[in-house]
């Protein structure tokens, strides 16, 4: 399965790059792409409220992901 996941804020600067594509060979739910993000990109682990959005909602950490869907890595968002 292939998963291309678009990246905003601190993450795309964490990576080096506004997205990633990812190979593995089963499906994943979107906490076990949160895992393998934080595997490769270790700085991601610091950042403790990363959301995933799915076809443009949030994601639940449970949701099976399709190689169709649209990801989004979310990173915590401050205002004033």
């Amino acid at each position: 399965m292939k998963y291309t996941i678009a990246l905003f804020g601190i993450t795309k600067e964490i990576v080096g790059n506004s997205s990633i594509t990812l190979e593995v060979s089963d499906t994943l739910t979107t906490d076990g792409l949160l895992t393998l993000l934080r595997a490769e990109y270790p700085k991601l682990a610091a950042i403790r409220s990363l959301l995933l959005a799915v076809n443009n909602e949030y994601a639940e950490q449970d949701l099976v992901l399709s190689e169709r869907d649209e990801i989004a890595l979310i990173p915590p968002v401050s205002g004033g």
